[in-house]
């Protein structure tokens, strides 16, 4: 992968996240990736604590919050308004958590997604509604302890990239830290094309997910080399695996987090292996995959 100067830091020390915030690694590798030249909208979400408020906001490019359901909507707007004062070089980015993307925003998103917006949607996904306390999304995985599903959450995760592919948008791809040139090279990639791009980034989460903030990255690498979290990018409808996990044992990612005590690790490996085999359809058998289910 060629990736261009990667130097530039557009998150400030200080800012409020959590220690070993997935969500804040992954604004940091995203600016490295995308530079100055970007507005970011921010809806409700940890990000709207963690990025604070002018003078003192954490990132250095301008940005807005929004309530939940209207960050597409906004920019929308902000993009269009840049084309009309001539600066149509600059990208505009959604940075929205899970509830904003898979509950609550979903409207606005498929719209945007229809209209084809040229606008870069970024989900980071930490799996639950955690700045407000650890509730339940459609995003959080089946079994996983919340507050609000205290003996495991019954229904599976929402496939959130099977229903942006189904609104044929020119790009989709999936990041996640431990991965970092993957990450960046897809998003330098999106930061080229015109047209509605999403990004769906695996934002671990000490506090809702309960691990040490040391393992982070760990973690993320887990979720990808268990087959539990894919990398992939689909551009113009075509499908790629981007990283071949090693499809290492499913119970190495469940025991090392407290949320899923009430696993099933049986049901966990006819998940990944369903996955797979979905995934695989569509992307041709080009890497194969290699399984231990």
């Amino acid at each position: 992968m060629e990736l261009k100067d990667f130097s530039y830091e557009g998150l400030s020390s200080g800012h409020l996240a959590c220690a070993g915030c997935g969500a804040a690694l992954a604004m940091r590798l995203a600016l490295k990736a995308l530079g100055d030249k970007v507005r970011v909208v921010i809806p409700a979400s940890c990000w709207s604590v963690i990025a604070g408020r002018h003078p003192d906001a954490s990132l250095k490019v301008p940005m807005m919050h929004s309530t939940f359901e209207v960050a597409p909507s906004i920019a929308t707007g902000m993009k269009a308004a840049l084309r009309r004062l001539g600066t149509d070089h600059i990208t505009v980015m959604v940075w929205a958590g899970d509830g904003a993307t898979y509950d609550i925003g979903f409207g606005s998103l498929s719209a945007a997604a229809e209209r084809n917006e040229d606008i870069i949607y970024v989900c980071y996904d930490n799996e639950a509604y955690m700045n407000t306390g650890v509730q339940r999304s459609s995003s959080t995985p089946q079994s996983a302890w919340t507050t609000t599903t205290p003996t495991g959450k019954l229904e599976r995760k929402k496939d959130i990239i099977t229903s942006m592919f189904a609104h044929r948008i020119p790009y989709i791809a999936t990041v996640t830290l431990a991965y970092p040139e993957d990450f960046m090279h897809k998003f330098q990639k999106a930061q080229k094309i015109k047209g509605f791009r999403f990004i769906l980034v695996l934002a671990p989460c000490p506090t809702g997910w309960r691990f040490e903030e040391s393992r982070t990255v760990e973690i993320s690498r887990l979720a990808v080399e268990t087959g539990v979290f894919p990398l992939l990018e689909i551009e113009n409808g075509i499908w790629k695996i981007t990283v071949r996990p090693k499809m290492i044992e499913i119970g190495s990612y469940l025991k090392s987090q407290g949320r899923f005590q009430h696993a099933d690790p049986e049901e966990w490996k006819r998940a990944v292996k369903d996955q797979w085999d979905f995934i695989e359809k569509f992307a041709g058998g080009q890497h194969g995959c290699d399984s231990a289910l």
